[in-house]
Order: C-alpha cells, then sequence, then structure tokens
C-alpha cells in the first residue's frame, strides 16, 4: 500500500456530548475518550482534510455540506447547559465538496449540496477530541434515508480516491446502538449484543468481496436488530469499508460500555 494512502476509520461516538460532562461511573466513557484523542498520532497522518458521514444526518439523496464555515447543531436533549455552549470552529471544505459531488456524479449516484447545515454532535463531538485545534477542514456527508446498505457501500466505493489525496474518511456512529438496552443497561444479561459484536469484528477482518457482501446482508448477523433497531448508527461503517478496498479492517479499540460492546475499526494504514 502507497504511504500516501489514507486509510478509512469507522469510530464510536458516544452518546450526545458524553466527554465534556459528568456521568456516572464517572470514568464511563474514559478509554473511549482516550482512543480518540489519540487516534491521528496512532495512524501517524495528518490529513489536509477529513470527510465525516455521521449517523446523525439523513437526507434523500447523499447530500455535502457546503459551508465554508459551518456552526454546531447541539442535536441532543436533556443535558447540561454547558454542553450547549461547547465551540469547534473548524472550517468547512466547500471545493473540496464540489470535487466529491464530481464523484459521486460520475458512478450515478444522486448527489445535493446543503449550504446552511452546521455539523452536528456525530461530527464535533468527537472530532473535538480528535482534531482539538480545529485546524483540518471538514467536509461532511449525509447518509441517505432509504439506509440500503449497498448503496452506502457504493458510496464508499465513489469516495476512494479521495484517500489519494490526503483525505481521511471518517464513518461517526456506534457498532452497538440500543437506546433502551443501554439505558436500562440490560445488555449485560442478554448475549445478542456480544454476538453481534463478534460478528461484525470478524466482518470487518474479511477480504474485500466477502466483508461486503457480509455487511451488505447485515440484517442476517446474529443479533442485528436488537443491535441496530435503526440501521443509521451502523451505515457510516459501510461507507468507509467501500472506501477501504482491499485494506482489511482491524478492530482498533473495543470496551464495554454501559453494558454493550462498542467497537471502533480501521482499515489500511497499519
Amino acid at each position: 500500500m502507497s504511504t500516501k494512502l489514507m486509510p478509512t476509520v469507522f469510530l464510536p461516538h458516544g452518546a450526545g456530548p458524553c466527554f465534556f460532562m459528568e456521568w456516572e461511573p464517572a470514568d464511563t466513557w474514559q478509554r473511549m475518550e482516550t482512543w480518540l484523542r489519540e487516534l491521528l498520532p496512532t495512524l501517524g497522518v495528518k490529513p489536509r482534510a477529513l470527510l465525516v458521514i455521521s449517523a446523525h444526518w439523513e437526507e434523500p439523496v447523499f447530500t455535502l455540506n457546503s459551508q465554508p464555515a459551518p456552526g454546531l447543531l447541539y442535536d441532543y436533549y436533556g443535558f447540561p447547559a454547558h454542553t450547549y455552549q461547547l465551540q469547534w470552529p473548524a472550517p468547512g471544505a466547500p471545493e473540496l465538496a464540489t470535487q466529491v459531488a464530481g464523484l459521486l456524479d460520475e458512478v450515478g449516484l444522486a448527489v445535493a449540496t446543503d449550504h446552511q447545515r452546521g455539523f452536528d454532535h456525530g461530527v464535533f463531538v468527537p472530532l473535538k477530541l480528535v482534531c482539538p485545534q480545529a485546524d483540518i477542514p471538514v467536509l461532511q456527508l449525509s447518509l441517505r434515508a432509504d439506509m440500503d446498505a449497498a448503496a452506502h457501500i457504493a458510496l464508499g466505493q465513489a469516495l476512494a480516491p479521495m484517500r489519494e489525496q490526503g483525505v481521511l474518511i471518517i464513518g461517526s456512529g456506534m457498532s452497538f446502538h440500543n437506546i433502551s438496552l443501554m439505558r436500562a443497561n440490560l445488555a449485560k444479561s442478554n448475549p445478542a449484543g456480544q454476538v453481534f459484536d463478534e460478528w461484525l469484528a470478524e466482518a470487518v477482518t474479511l477480504p474485500e468481496v466477502e466483508r461486503n457482501q457480509a455487511l451488505t446482508d447485515w440484517l442476517q448477523a446474529p443479533g442485528a436488530r436488537l443491535a441496530h433497531p435503526d440501521a443509521e448508527h451502523l451505515l457510516p461503517l459501510h461507507v468507509v469499508t467501500g472506501a477501504a478496498g482491499v485494506d482489511v479492517g482491524v478492530v482498533a479499540f473495543r470496551e464495554v460500555v454501559m453494558g454493550v460492546p462498542l467497537a471502533g475499526y480501521v482499515f489500511g494504514g497499519h
């Protein structure tokens, strides 16, 4: 693999602004926070730009945020007042948005642009740790509301050339996202979360063709709907795996949080 080829990353973004407030127990999110802070030094890269697919933005067609200076969307509810004052003034990347739109158009994927949207918490909460200086341009790209797994892998495949241009493609979601179970901490006594975690860890480490097929058929995996009653927190993974091409994934982070296993994956660069 060329040393100039950026890896792709799927990262867990926690719960709301969890890294910037008190939690009980106090160390609930500590290990995830540490992993996010150390992500770029561990990868050994300084990207030219970040292209982020967050679980918290869905549109009828894939949509690019073309704002040159996006604000922040505090799209979480019931958290301490100070978490609605968080700042992360990373610049947007409108020129990159134009380039990416061209890539999608070339492969027949409908694409739109949004000139007003700010960064949602699936972007700024984890990236405030990954890039605290906010000195790397960020382009956010939406999910497609139909939640078609194969289409999101195809999206990633269309984005793959950006890796050669110093762009780090990041999927921001959660490998397990059943809020009712996490809140009740019931998953400690339910093996399905563990079963899906093990299936997903195996799937991302498969060769490209087998991996993409497994993720296309993710609903057939054991414990799939318990882990993901809805698909939006998983599909950012499909995008980064599509962009990974022949690069095989590794489980770069894994921790049991609120009774469920949460993981981060890296493709390439290792």
